[in-house]
């Protein structure tokens, strides 16, 4: 296996652990369901964006039905959920934290796998927002949520710089694990702002008017 296959591998299956975590922790703390019900969001959460890339792509099967690795982490990470989530309170922190980890390993494994097939530099950056955004907003539609994607300003926006910042270290022949670290890494940073200091994209001008 090349290094940069692996990188992409071990990227891709720490976003996928961490989203599925993500996926079933949403699930226990807005919504009454059974251990069904979390592992199917919690794999949804994690698996959704890749099956979508990965369609675009056209790298069929899907990673996901084509590594039995995928289905095994994200089943993991939702049951992990389901065993030790229960304690509501203290939900809140770890929802948030997982959700930009997962966030920040997706945008850049979606992007890196963009690469890898050859797509052009602006087709990688919207591939990797693809993979980070697209399990999430899954879930949020079938837990009638507003997706995150449409409410926070600073979610769409990190994942799309973190897929900027490796794409244009592949550019200048950096790509890596220590580059796309450092992006992942940036990504984070960029969403956990957002939510600590509550900031946004701009809003149409007129919209605090009508509200």
């Amino acid at each position: 296996m090349s290094t940069a296959s692996a990188t992409f591998l071990v990227l891709d299956l720490t976003g996928t652990f961490a989203f599925a975590l993500n996926g079933a922790l949403t699930a226990l703390r807005v919504t009454r369901v059974d251990i069904v019900g979390v592992v199917t969001l919690g794999m949804l959460t994690a698996l959704g964006g890749g099956i979508v890339r990965d369609i675009l792509l056209g790298a069929l099967p899907p990673a996901t039905f084509n590594d039995w690795r995928y289905l095994t982490v994200a089943a993991a990470g939702a049951l992990v959920a389901f065993g030790f989530g229960r304690r509501l309170d203290r939900l809140a922190t770890p929802v948030l934290l997982l959700d930009a980890a997962g966030l920040s390993l997706f945008a850049v494994s979606g992007a890196l796998k963009g690469l890898q097939f050859g797509v052009g530099f602006g087709q990688a950056i919207i591939l990797g927002t693809i993979t980070a955004v697209g399990g999430g907003t899954l879930r949020d539609v079938l837990i009638r949520e507003i997706p995150s994607v449409l409410t926070s300003g600073l979610y769409a926006i990190p994942a799309l710089l973190g897929s900027l910042v490796v794409v244009s270290a592949d550019r200048f022949g950096a790509v890596g694990l220590p580059a796309a670290l450092v992006a992942a890494a940036f990504c984070f940073v960029v969403r956990m702002l957002g939510v600590r200091y509550d900031l946004n994209a701009p809003e149409p001008p007129d919209t605090k008017r009508r509200t």
